[in-house]
């Protein structure tokens, strides 16, 4: 009973501004929380990305569900339909995804950095949303 909650994921990216606004457009409320010399916090309250500069490296080898390693990251969203229009009033490539029974919206999009990110609306009465 030691968890007390998820707070980071730490993402090396090519351009730290980049890949800020990607989520700000997602995420309009997120906040630098901190930054410096090549890093930035950049979330909210209660979860961050930790943003590493690395303009030099190439994309990663890791193929999500063809290799070892994260194949995606999860967001939980309030409202389905918004997200969809800011995803493609701003040409946010998406797939969408509702063959689960407990979500309203599922959509899966890749950031400037070829992470792939899972937006995810639960249906109200679905009781661990």
């Amino acid at each position: 009973m030691n968890f007390q909650r998820f707070e980071h994921v730490n993402l090396s990216c090519r351009n730290i501004r980049t890949t800020q606004q990607f989520y700000q457009t997602l995420f309009p409320d997120w906040f630098i929380r901190a930054e410096g010399a090549g890093w930035m916090h950049f979330g909210n309250e209660q979860f961050y990305l930790s943003l590493f500069a690395e303009p030099s490296h190439t994309i990663r080898t890791h193929q999500p569900y063809n290799s070892i390693g994260i194949n995606h990251i999860g967001f939980v969203i309030q409202d389905g339909k918004a997200m969809q229009k800011i995803l493609d009033s701003n040409g946010i490539e998406y797939e969408m995804n509702d063959d689960a029974p407990e979500t309203r919206f599922r959509v899966y999009l890749n950031d400037p950095d070829d992470n792939e990110i899972e937006l995810i609306e639960y249906a109200s009465e679905y009781v661990l949303r």
